[in-house]
């Protein structure tokens, strides 16, 4: 039974590396930065058209994103893309987040195939959403209570 497992995991594996870069399959099953941040100076939730499910936090000092960290049910792709997109957004002032784009996501992954490219775009429209949510926090901190995590 546990050779029949290895050699699944090694089928899937091949599979993965056939499809992908090796950045994509490494961020995919070791992603960086996935789970939530207490206390997160921003949040945002998304449901794709597929149904899954892609929550980011920021956590911001000095109006520099200090702290990203993300939870997904999505495809591999997906948690690439959002491994990728936290260590980019990291270390960045607000406005420099803002303009992280779907082809810096891309580049940094070294492609995602054609039928994929739409994870490099939706983990930019969460990151957009997460920053919408910090700067309405920063104006109106009161919100934070009656966020939802």
């Amino acid at each position: 039974m546990v050779s029949e497992l290895d050699d699944t995991e090694k089928r899937a594996l091949d599979e993965m590396r056939r499809i992908y870069t090796e950045t994509v399959v490494d961020h995919a099953l070791y992603p960086r930065n996935f789970g939530n941040l207490p206390d997160a100076d921003g949040f945002a939730s998304i449901t794709t058209d597929g149904g899954d499910t892609i929550k980011m936090w920021l956590r911001v000092k000095d109006n520099r994103v200090v702290e990203a960290a993300f939870s997904t049910d999505a495809c591999a792709a997906t948690i690439a893309s959002m491994s990728m997109i936290t260590g980019l957004v990291r270390d960045k002032t607000i406005t420099e987040a803002l303009v992280i784009s779907q082809q810096d996501v891309l580049e940094a992954l070294g492609g995602l195939p054609e039928g994929n490219v739409h994870c490099a775009l939706q983990a930019v429209g969460v990151l957009r959403e997460v920053l919408k949510d910090y700067h309405t926090i920063k104006k109106e901190p009161w919100k934070k209570t009656y966020r939802q995590y």
